[in-house]
């Protein structure tokens, strides 16, 4: 059996996400009044940093396989932050109703294109600065203003970064559940190590967003 196109591996990868940041391409040029202006020659992208618990041989050697299969960066997998698999106000999904699947929509899109309204949400949902949200197939975004949806379920218009893509859309669906984007492995970055005497080891590497 072929492995899919686009690869898991982190839906049961046995550690963390060290790290999980924007990455902003920007040149710089400060001013003789100290202020600093920045210019974007680039669309900024999300990088991350993965790392194992410690890990038995034989596990060790399995997750090295795993990432054998990502060929340096040559295939994609679906990133996420595993810290924010789900908004910070329902740790493990604990929203009111249970029922709810974690899928919204795009209810309107601000003119400035960094802020939105998300509607198909329970009444009194909340959205909090530090939740991550997937709008569409794979556009990750964080939530930097506090939103609670009304009692049809439609939140207030809200901010967040990275700004929209262009693509973006009303009625786009909207995912506060596993919010994921497509990523790479930044090539050179595996690091796999096993201690001599227990050939125990971690592994870790780096990955960032792929467009």
């Amino acid at each position: 059996m072929a492995l899919p196109e686009i690869l898991d591996i982190l839906a049961d990868w046995p550690g963390w996400s060290t790290a999980f940041d924007i990455k902003r391409r920007q040149e710089r040029s400060g001013s003789t009044s100290g202020r600093i202006y920045v210019k974007d020659i680039g669309d900024p992208l999300w990088v991350a940093s993965y790392q194992t618990v410690s890990l038995r041989p034989n596990d060790l050697d399995r997750w090295r396989a795993r990432l054998d299969a990502l060929e340096e960066g040559g295939r994609l997998f679906y990133g996420r932050h595993l810290a924010r698999c789900y908004p910070i106000a329902y740790p493990r999904g604990s929203w009111t109703p249970a029922s709810f699947s974690g899928l919204g929509a795009v209810a309107s899109l601000g003119a400035n294109r960094k802020s939105l309204t998300v509607d198909d949400l329970p009444a009194g949902f909340r959205l909090q600065e530090g939740d991550l949200i997937q709008i569409g197939a794979h556009d990750l975004h964080r939530v930097v203003e506090n939103a609670t949806a009304n009692a049809s379920g439609v939140t207030p218009l809200f901010e967040i970064r990275p700004h929209l893509w262009p693509l973006a859309a009303v009625g786009q669906p909207v995912s506060v559940l596993r919010p994921r984007c497509l990523m790479a492995i930044v090539p050179g970055s595996i690091s796999s190590t096993a201690d001599l005497a227990t050939g125990r080891g971690t592994i870790s590497f780096d990955a960032i967003e792929a467009r």
